[in-house]
């Protein structure tokens, strides 16, 4: 255990199932060192109600947990937590999850971080502007833009799918897509699948904005006015890429098997398709940042907390990719 990379797990949304998922990863044969950030009475409390005998080890840099046994970083509640009920006081503590986490990765402390779902309704709540993991570590890390993308196993091969944008509503996407982002977010992408994938020659599809890719024009001309121009200068500097391709077309198997990796205009274009075939064993990646960073591919499922249904499958090749990452960097 000693000599596998040591990978921060937040356990993310206290009244969700991320504390339960984290109890999951004890005794489990991954290629990594998993540390659970959380309140460790909450976990020992899940754990004792779902009738799991997980020994909790308190953790320490050059202390691994015994086999079998979770190692668990303390990091406090705010107000008790009951399962399924969530509780704004709690906000600040799923922060401060992400705060120690980010503060270990970047000292060299971890290798990667792995994170579990949060609630960004809760944040918001408790006072704090909070859109996501993935703007969040953007801002604390001072990284100008990153970039989501969603990766997992299909029975054609992996499937990698990047955002242009990420949450935002939907009126508001076509103004936020310039020139300039899909060019810094193609060139972010392209960098990753090289050093985060080992993929050397990376080609990458990209998807239209519009219907049927804009129809010439007849359906919207951000095709031919914007998308088309950066991909071909992008071309002309040596990267592969081919589009702009329909989408409902393009997460075909045939066109698929052309590239390595998608990138999709707005956040349900691309993961509608990437959820539907390989939800459960999907996962998050957050590329462009100066640390490794993973996630669940699913929310906090409030109306399963603390019944032992949650699936922690994505959890898992969470953890597993991170480490997988930090070995090939």
């Amino acid at each position: 255990m000693g000599s596998l990379p040591r990978i921060a797990v937040t356990s993310g949304e206290p009244a969700g199932i991320g504390p339960e998922l984290c109890l999951r990863l004890a005794g489990q044969p991954l290629p990594a060192r998993p540390v659970v950030l959380g309140d460790r009475q909450l976990l020992a409390q899940r754990a004792a109600a779902l009738g799991l005998a997980v020994a909790l080890h308190d953790y320490g840099p050059e202390q691994p947990a015994p086999p079998g046994a979770l190692e668990v970083l303390h990091v406090p509640l705010a107000a008790p937590c009951v399962a399924g009920k969530l509780d704004a006081a709690n906000g600040p503590y799923v922060l401060a999850l992400l705060d120690r986490a980010l503060a270990g990765c970047t000292a060299g402390e971890f290798a990667a971080m792995a994170t579990a779902p949060v609630h960004k309704g809760v944040i918001n709540q408790a006072g704090v502007p909070f859109t996501g993991h993935t703007e969040y570590l953007a801002e604390k890390t001072a990284t100008p833009l990153v970039v989501m993308m969603l990766a997992g196993e299909t029975g054609h091969g992996p499937l990698r799918v990047a955002l242009a944008t990420t949450h935002l509503p939907l009126r508001a996407v076509p103004d936020a897509i310039t020139a300039e982002l899909l060019r810094r977010t193609l060139a972010i992408l392209h960098a990753d699948l090289r050093s985060k994938y080992g993929i050397a020659d990376p080609t990458i599809l990209v998807t239209g904005l519009n219907p049927h890719a804009g129809e010439g024009g007849y359906l919207g001309r951000e095709e031919i006015d914007l998308i088309e121009p950066v991909l071909a200068d992008l071309r002309a500097r040596g990267m592969k890429l081919i589009g702009p391709l329909p989408a409902d077309t393009l997460f075909t198997p045939p066109v698929l098997a052309r590239g390595d990796a998608v990138l999709a205009m707005f956040h349900d274009q691309g993961l509608a398709a990437l959820k539907y075939a390989t939800f459960g064993r999907g996962i998050n990646v957050t590329l462009g940042l100066p640390i490794l960073r993973t996630s669940v591919d699913h929310g906090t499922a409030l109306e399963l907390a603390g019944t032992g249904k949650a699936d922690p499958g994505s959890l898992f090749e969470a953890v597993s990719e991170a480490a997988r990452m930090a070995a090939r960097q």
